[in-house]
């Protein structure tokens, strides 16, 4: 979690103060870390303001909460939620059998905490001082200069991390825990400790206690105005805002592309694209997008828009917008989005074009509905309906997929069956509560004090828009996907799974594959999704974008950020295929589009829509889960 510096050197008059020639400077850089303080007088004098202005605001919302019904949520809250409690009963066990290591770990941490108060003092006289534990260049919580200008605020910044390593460490360290075990306490302890962080509390954040300052204490006002509203836009549970949610129209300034509904059934609409150029490849291009999610990510606004860019490169563009389910389509298993999604896609394309054949992209869930798929068509002996197939972040071997297989032991998704089977649907908040959870300080906390702390309203952020715009999960389709791959990973044996009678064996797949990861996904973790190029057999290129699982794929080659790894060969180790691997500046998107030209299959004029059901995006991606 954090970088710790073990070799802090030791002054032994470091809590004396400087003597002689150097007192005079002394004296001023103790006045100037006492300068860094908030005035005392003034700070008092704005939260009472800020107590005075917010008392109707108070006592209203806590009059309508006391008028909302119980949650049945709440009615049925479970208090271990991640089933952690069997690890941690291991982990006191392991420290009740060898207490002595854990004794010495707290010697050590005794150590290290002594050396900050050494540091800080020597900081507090205007010596020279090394911070004794620093943040990781990813964490945004201490990013502000006022975190490390001041001593007394340095001092709590690092006393946090201090004890976050030492959580961190110990259970790193017990003996007698599975590394299952030590996964589920490490990111519990994290999520707790996360929770703690001296950014989380009005006190204790020095860019807080500025802005209450200058603000006469109207920030925290304003902050629970935020969080009235919150509650009423979560029906009386708290909904954390994210973004500017007035500030987006579907078709309006997202998922612009023009485009028409070209196909509908009760899974899913298939949107084709008008060309934006006089001449388009012959082969036409199928996206075949999440349906955790809805397909829009891939055509946000349209500096950003992959499908606008697509498009663009000369691509006749099909895309599926698949439907928010209720419980009304409850029973509609994974094969259903595989002949209702994808091969209903694949004919209606056909009759459209005259194309016996395209290019396919899937994206996430989406890539492994399409490697399902591409087994089953190879059975079928009807593998050439499509020539090449890309995958975005997609897994097939689900054996190592990161921290989302702490949500999936049998005890946890037998509750979820069963929700499910109260419900029809898995329902669009729990998942993004998972998701939420993976990266709580960037997609909790830090609206947290954003919202309520600094009573600020969220900066207008397309992504999380769409990140906000969850959508349901039937409950068979579901159940079949959590117990098959998550949790028995049997996709990736050969035969594991059955569709229609059809026994399906990604191993058996020759189609030319693409495949594209990033290096920072927490929910497909590049490793783990490598793995495909050493089930399937045909032609491989894989590449590994930097950034994360959204980030890293919608990086259009205008804004010239990051980078992505290419290499001609897929070793069976990830490790040596970076290795080997060059790094190229910018988007992957251009080295995707050189790749696919090779199966684009040359060049006809541009098939414009000629049937339009409705216009793009369609009414099946309007539908909210709430």
């Amino acid at each position: 979690m954090v970088q710790v510096d073990y070799n802090m050197p030791k002054n032994k008059n470091a809590q004396k103060a400087p003597q002689n020639d150097n007192n005079a400077a002394a004296q001023k850089a103790l006045q100037q870390q006492i300068e860094t303080l908030p005035d005392p007088v003034a700070l008092s004098q704005a939260l009472m303001n800020a107590y005075q202005q917010s008392q109707p605001l108070f006592m209203n919302m806590l009059q309508k909460m006391g008028q909302t019904p119980p949650s049945t949520e709440l009615q049925n809250f479970d208090p271990d939620p991640m089933n952690v409690g069997s690890a941690a009963t291991h982990f006191m066990n392991a420290m009740a059998t060898n207490p002595l290591k854990f004794w010495d770990m707290q010697m050590t941490y005794a150590q290290k905490q002594a050396q900050l108060w050494q540091s800080s003092i020597n900081k507090m006289w205007g010596q020279e001082s090394k911070p004794v534990i620093k943040p990781q260049k990813s964490d945004r919580r201490f990013r502000d200069d006022s975190w490390n200008d001041s001593v007394f605020f340095d001092f709590i910044k690092q006393y946090y991390l201090l004890a976050c390593d030492f959580v961190e460490q110990n259970i790193e360290n017990a003996e007698g825990l599975s590394e299952n075990e030590k996964r589920k306490l490490s990111f519990t302890s994290k999520l707790m400790m996360d929770a703690l962080s001296p950014s989380n509390f009005a006190m204790t954040n020095p860019v807080v206690l500025q802005e209450t300052l200058q603000t006469g204490g109207m920030n925290l006002v304003h902050g629970l105005q935020n969080m009235q509203e919150d509650f009423a836009r979560g029906n009386g549970q708290l909904k954390i805002s994210t973004t500017d949610y007035d500030a987006f129209k579907l078709g309006e300034n997202i998922a612009t592309t023009p485009g028409h509904v070209v196909y509908e059934n009760d899974l899913m609409q298939l949107i084709q694209y008008e060309p934006q150029t006089h001449g388009v490849f012959k082969r036409p291009l199928l996206i075949v997008p999440p349906w955790i999610n809805k397909f829009y990510i891939l055509d946000l606004q349209p500096q950003s828009s992959f499908i606008r860019w697509a498009v663009e490169q000369g691509h006749t563009v099909f895309c599926i917008s698949w439907v928010n389910p209720d419980a009304k389509l409850a029973q509609k298993g994974f094969d259903a989005y595989m002949f209702e999604g994808l091969i209903a896609a694949l004919d209606e394309i056909k009759k459209i074009t005259g194309q016996p054949d395209c290019n396919a992209v899937g994206y996430c869930l989406g890539g492994t509905l399409l490697a399902t798929t591409l087994a089953w068509l190879k059975a079928k002996k009807q593998e050439k309906r499509i020539a090449s197939a890309t995958f975005l972040t997609t897994l097939i071997d689900f054996q190592d997929s990161g921290d989302m297989k702490l949500f999936m032991d049998d005890e946890q998704i037998d509750e979820m069956i069963e929700m499910m089977s109260r419900t029809g649907v898995l329902k669009a908040e729990e998942l993004q509560r998972t998701f939420s959870l993976l990266r709580a300080n960037d997609l909790i906390w830090s609206f947290v004090v954003n919202n309520y702390l600094m009573g600020k309203e969220p900066f207008p952020f397309d992504l999380l828009y769409w990140n906000d715009d969850s959508t349901n999960m039937p409950a068979k389709m579901h159940s079949f996907y959590l117990r098959n791959m998550y949790r028995d990973n049997l996709l990736s044996q050969p035969g594991g799974i059955e569709i229609d009678g059809i026994k399906i064996d990604v191993s058996k797949v020759k189609t030319p594959a693409y495949f594209l990861s990033t290096k920072e996904d927490h929910i497909a973790p590049w490793k783990a999704t490598y793995e495909t190029t050493q089930l399937m057999s045909g032609p491989k290129t894989f590449t590994l974008a930097a950034s994360g699982h959204i980030a890293g794929v919608i990086n259009p080659p205008s804004k010239e950020k990051y980078c992505f790894w290419s290499a001609n060969d897929t070793p069976k180790s990830p490790e040596d295929w970076l290795k080997n691997a060059e790094e190229t500046t910018g988007s992957w998107w251009p080295h995707w589009q050189e790749w696919i030209k090779h199966y684009a299959d040359g060049q006809v004029e541009a098939r414009h829509i000629k049937n339009p059901l409705e216009p793009a995006p369609g009414r099946y991606v309007q539908v909210r889960s709430n």
